[in-house]
């Protein structure tokens, strides 16, 4: 439902919501969506300077659907909005801070390694079970993470599937800074308002030069779609997919 993606304008700042709380802010279809159509907003809207991304206490977001997942894996169309969603990260022009709260798996932590600025809570942990679930990353994520993380880490993340602390992703590069649950949201719209408030254009530029082109992590992310996507349809990726439900229902 779009209710569980909730958006929200304060002054300059658009606010991304993920707001279902009872999935532990599992993404579906629609919620991609929402969210890849509210970034295409803000970029046109010249009063809007910066996105915001937000969870829920305790939960920024447990990945991807998994029924959406097995939807795919059945033989079924999985649709377009993930990849959509991805490619929009990929190419917003406004900058992008998020505030993580406890849970945040694949996407989850994915999304971040778009963000100029990510601020999570001491009981945050990311992680990315894609190799465990017989999938392969995404998000551009096999491109960003070695450039931020070193070639180990980005293994240790994504590979082995590694959980990273809140302290050890602010040691490795991985997010900005770690406060207090309490102070999550407050320190995220400040810094948000910060940016707000910098030259527009002089900000793009800097962004842009710090980006440096898309066309590398634009074409990653269509590589790599295509290996999830064959992934998906695997026995390895469905058996492990199986697998994993059934021990989410024991």
């Amino acid at each position: 439902m779009t209710d569980h993606i909730l958006v929200e304008r304060q002054g300059a700042i658009q606010i991304i919501r993920m707001n279902r709380p009872d999935k532990k802010n599992a993404l579906t279809r629609a919620m991609y969506a929402k969210m890849s159509a509210a970034l295409a907003e803000g970029d046109a809207d010249p009063a809007i300077r910066v996105h915001v991304f937000l969870g829920v206490p305790g939960a920024f977001s447990s990945g991807n659907d998994l029924a959406d997942f097995m939807v795919v894996a059945s033989g079924g169309d999985g649709g377009t909005e993930v990849w959509d969603f991805l490619m929009a990260l990929a190419r917003v022009e406004k900058a992008i801070v998020s505030g993580v709260d406890g849970i945040a798996v694949g996407i989850g932590t994915t999304l971040n390694l778009h963000c100029d600025l990510t601020f999570a809570t001491p009981r945050t942990v990311f992680r990315t079970p894609f190799v465990d679930l017989g999938l392969v990353p995404e998000a551009g994520s096999s491109l960003l993470a070695p450039r931020i993380l070193g070639q180990q880490g980005a293994f240790a993340l994504l590979g082995l599937g590694e959980g990273f602390s809140a302290e050890r992703a602010k040691a490795a590069g991985l997010i900005y800074d770690v406060v207090e649950e309490a102070a999550l949201e407050a320190s995220v719209l400040a810094a948000a308002s910060q940016i707000a408030a910098k030259p527009p254009q002089a900000l793009k530029i800097a962004r842009d030069l710090m980006r440096g082109s898309r066309d590398d992590l634009v074409a990653r992310i269509g590589e790599e779609s295509e290996h999830f996507r064959e992934r998906l349809k695997s026995d390895e990726a469905r058996a492990a997919l199986t697998a994993f439900m059934t021990r989410k229902k024991g």
